[in-house]
């Protein structure tokens, strides 16, 4: 990635940064803290404003895009640890798996695996608290809770291997 930085006198400094497809972003950061993020389709077109922003608020969004909130992970589960031991996971129902078309009592999750199933995320909406006659589909994310086994547990469950 190329990365140029050149002084704006009595404005600030400039950053512009080679994003692909002769495509640049150019910030420009003025003495007073503020930033404007320009769009540059291309080495010869003019830059489009994007944003502005303040000082403070720049820094915010700059600690999102560092992943200082949310780190992205390429996984089919996420746990989180909510007290030693006890974890809160995500789990990615794939077509073949053995849940799918049972409901959570007719699988008996929680008897089986020790882990509760607190919410169900499905087609950009979640289900929280579902019922015990929730059927269980294709492509759906689960949001358990319980201890490491039991989550191990679950995991075999959704993938067969139990």
């Amino acid at each position: 990635m190329d990365v140029r930085e050149s002084d704006l006198p009595g404005v600030g400094k400039k950053h512009e940064v080679d994003i692909g497809n002769g495509e640049q972003l150019v910030i420009v950061t003025h003495n007073t803290g503020n930033r404007e993020l320009y769009l540059k389709e291309s080495p010869d077109a003019d830059s489009e404003k994007l944003i502005e922003l303040s000082d403070r608020m720049a820094r915010i969004v700059g600690t999102i895009l560092e992943g200082a909130y949310f780190q992205p992970v390429s996984s089919d589960h996420v746990e989180t640890m909510l007290t030693e031991g006890t974890l809160l996971e995500w789990y990615a129902v794939e077509a073949d798996s053995p849940l799918v078309g049972e409901t959570l009592v007719s699988a008996n999750v929680g008897q089986r695996t020790g882990v509760t199933v607190i919410a169900i995320q499905r087609d950009g909406e979640v289900i929280s608290g579902p019922a015990p006659t929730t059927t269980i589909e294709a492509d759906d994310t689960l949001v358990v809770v319980g201890e490491r086994e039991s989550c191990e547990a679950f995991e075999a469950l959704l993938t067969g291997d139990l």
